[in-house]
């Protein structure tokens, strides 16, 4: 279970980058992208993100 990103709802605020422990969230293009093998699904990206883009799934 890794973090998903909605690209269509993702703004690219960089909110979660700024809270992801484990730094593996960097905006490309303007939209959020998780790399999911370094992923700790600790979901402190869920909790900040304000266009609620991000999902553990």
């Amino acid at each position: 279970m890794a973090a998903q990103v909605d690209a269509e709802k993702c703004t690219g605020c960089e909110e979660c980058v700024d809270v992801c422990p484990c730094d593996c969230i960097e905006v490309k293009d303007g939209t959020a992208v998780v790399d999911e093998d370094s992923c700790s699904d600790c979901g402190s990206c869920t909790d900040v993100c304000p266009s609620e883009a991000i999902t553990l799934e």
